[in-house]
């Protein structure tokens, strides 16, 4: 295949962009704001994201495919230090860095750590994202402009671009791609047209499970939770005019307490994150779903490797 659109002759672009940023900076939304469709989970808790999810968008002159990281923090569990492995490697093998800093949040001492580690990157070009602007008023963006222009010229490099953007209300999602497509390499598509994600549908389902389970949990649960999609079967016996997956998943939770909170009272918090999951899922895959869930304890599975492994990390 030429790495060239017929339309102007300039040669078509491909290659991976990742998202980097302190917990909670957008990254997800603007993923998904990017790729047209939801293919990363968002809440409003840190450290949400835990997979690095690539969201495909294709262009005629370029295919970008989005790396979303977990958030770079100060690890306390081992975990912890696993997903800040992983942001560490996504940025060593991608060819444009975008580092998100919401308008709305003073640059603080988590983003120069985050900026401090990019300036040693060299040879990546860096662009700066200035996520949530619908939060904030003209003149506080323009500040924020200001400080990370010069942060970045404190640590001795300087930002290929400098973008605000809201994602919620797409105000200049589209130039962000616009401004991204020229530092990518030149290349033929590496993906099919048509896909937008290349996460293997189980794990998707999982966290999709695991986004609606985050909703409305108290302070305590958010990273005690993590969700393992056992099984996905057609149900036999079916017409083909009306046909129905079944979907076996377990949540498992740090102790025995937290089960509880997750399932409520007569059960009634446990059907809620069925039902609004189940929605997603079905959006997801085009089919109607069956969804089995299940809770079950896996004792401090944040900080044991064996543990981790069984949950996918």
């Amino acid at each position: 295949m030429s790495a060239r659109t017929p339309e102007n002759n300039a040669p078509h672009r491909a290659g991976f962009a990742c998202f980097v940023g302190r917990p909670n900076a957008g990254k997800s939304t603007l993923t998904n704001a990017l790729v047209g469709q939801k293919v990363a989970i968002t809440s409003n808790r840190p450290q949400t994201t835990r997979h690095t999810v690539r969201g495909i968008v294709h262009r005629e002159d370029a295919q970008l495919i989005l790396v979303d990281t977990p958030g770079l923090h100060k690890p306390r569990t081992l975990l912890g230090e696993r997903l800040n492995d992983v942001v560490r490697t996504t940025w060593a093998e991608v060819d444009v860095i975008g580092f998100c800093l919401p308008a709305d949040q003073k640059l603080g001492p988590g983003d120069k750590f985050i900026i401090k580690e990019l300036a040693g990157i060299k040879k990546t070009p860096k662009i700066a994202i200035i996520t949530k602007t619908d939060l904030v008023a003209s003149k506080t963006l323009a500040e924020q402009l200001l400080a990370v222009s010069r942060l970045g010229e404190e640590l001795g490099f300087e930002w290929a671009e400098i973008v605000p953007v809201s994602a919620v209300k797409g105000d200049q999602v589209e130039l962000l791609a616009d401004l991204i497509a020229p530092l990518l390499p030149v290349s033929p598509p590496l993906y099919p047209e048509g896909d937008l994600t290349d996460e293997p549908e189980m794990v998707m389902v999982a966290e999709l499970i695991r986004e609606a389970a985050l909703e409305g949990v108290r302070d305590e649960l958010p990273h005690s939770i993590a969700v393992v999609v056992e099984e996905m079967l057609p149900r036999e016996d079916r017409p083909a005019d009306r046909p129905l997956l079944d979907i076996h998943a377990n949540v498992y939770i740090e102790r025995p307490s937290q089960k509880g909170i997750i399932i409520g009272p007569q059960g009634k918090r446990l059907k809620e994150v069925g039902t609004k999951s189940r929605k997603h899922i079905e959006a997801l895959l085009g089919t109607p779903v069956y969804l089995d869930l299940h809770v079950k304890v896996a004792k401090d599975w944040q900080r044991d490797p064996k543990q981790l492994r069984k949950l996918g990390f």
